[in-house]
C-alpha cells in the first residue's frame, strides 16, 4: 500500500489564486490515486485566504503568522506518512506525487526537493532556473518554493522548522546536511509564479536572495534579514 502524503500549505493573502493550486493538486491526487490530504494553514488571523477556499475537502486552519509556525502547524494535524511542503504560488509536476512516493520507498529517506522553474517566457528566468538548480545541488540546501518533502517521522524527530521569521527553509535543510543524512533532488521542476520577481526586478531579486542567505550562514540573526526582505506575501 502507497504511503500517504499530507501536503501542507501555508498562506497568507492568497485568497486570489489559492483555489487555481488547490484545483491542480485535487487533480494530480486523482490522476495519480494516491492516499493524500490537503492542509491550508493561514498566517491571517482572520482567515482571508481559507474562506475562499471553494473544495470542502480541504482541511484548513488558522495559525500563527510566520511560515515556520504555519508549516509546522500543519504537519501536527497531518495524518500522512510523507509531507510535502508546498508553496501557495507554486505546481507540481504532473507525475509530482509518483515521483515523491517512489523517493520516498528508497530506504533510507529523509528529505527531499524538486528543481525549480520559474512561470514566465523571458529568457532571464531560463537562467535563474539554471543557476538556482545548480547552486542547491552543489551546497545540497535547496529552498523552500522547490516543494520540501519528508518521511514524517524523520521531520518530527528533528524537530521540524525552526519558528524563525526568516530562512526556515534553508535552516532545515543546513541542520540535515549538518547531521550527514541525505537530500533527494527529483529530476523535475516545481513551476512558480514569477509575480515576485518581476514585482522586484529579476536580478535584483535573485542578487538580494543570495546575499540574504550568505548573511544568514555568516550568522547573521534571522530577525534582522527579515527587515530587510520586507514584502507583503509570503
Amino acid at each position: 500500500m502507497s504511503k500517504k502524503i499530507s501536503i501542507i500549505i501555508p498562506v497568507l493573502n492568497e485568497s486570489a489564486g489559492i483555489n487555481n493550486t488547490l484545483e491542480h493538486l485535487s487533480g494530480l491526487i486523482a490522476v495519480n490515486g494516491l492516499p493524500a490530504e490537503i492542509i491550508v494553514v493561514d498566517g491571517d488571523q482572520e482567515g482571508k485566504t481559507i474562506a475562499a477556499i471553494k473544495d470542502d475537502k480541504v482541511i484548513t486552519v488558522v495559525g500563527k503568522p510566520g511560515r515556520g509556525r504555519q508549516m509546522n502547524r500543519g504537519a501536527a494535524l497531518s495524518k500522512g506518512e510523507i509531507l510535502l511542503f508546498l508553496h501557495a504560488d507554486t505546481l507540481l509536476p504532473d507525475d509530482g506525487l509518483t515521483l515523491i512516493a517512489g523517493a520516498c520507498a528508497d530506504l533510507p529517506f529523509t528529505a527531499g526537493a524538486f528543481d525549480l522553474a520559474i512561470d514566465s517566457e523571458r529568457p532571464i528566468f531560463r537562467l535563474i532556473e539554471k543557476t538556482a538548480s545548480l547552486r542547491s545541488r552543489m551546497t545540497r540546501i535547496p529552498y523552500g518554493d522547490q516543494a520540501f518533502f519528508f518521511d514524517a517521522g524523520y521531520f518530527h524527530a528533528i524537530g521540524g522548522f525552526a519558528e524563525i521569521p526568516f530562512l526556515e527553509d534553508v535552516e532545515i535543510m543546513r541542520r540535515i546536511k549538518k547531521r550527514g543524512e541525505k537530500i533527494v533532488f527529483l529530476n523535475r521542476s516545481v513551476h512558480t509564479s514569477a509575480r515576485r520577481w518581476e514585482k522586484d526586478g529579476a536580478i535584483k531579486r535573485t542578487l538580494r536572495n543570495r546575499l540574504l542567505v550568505f548573511l544568514y550562514c555568516a550568522g547573521m540573526a534571522p530577525e534582522r534579514l527579515a527587515k530587510l526582505y520586507s514584502i507583503p506575501n509570503q
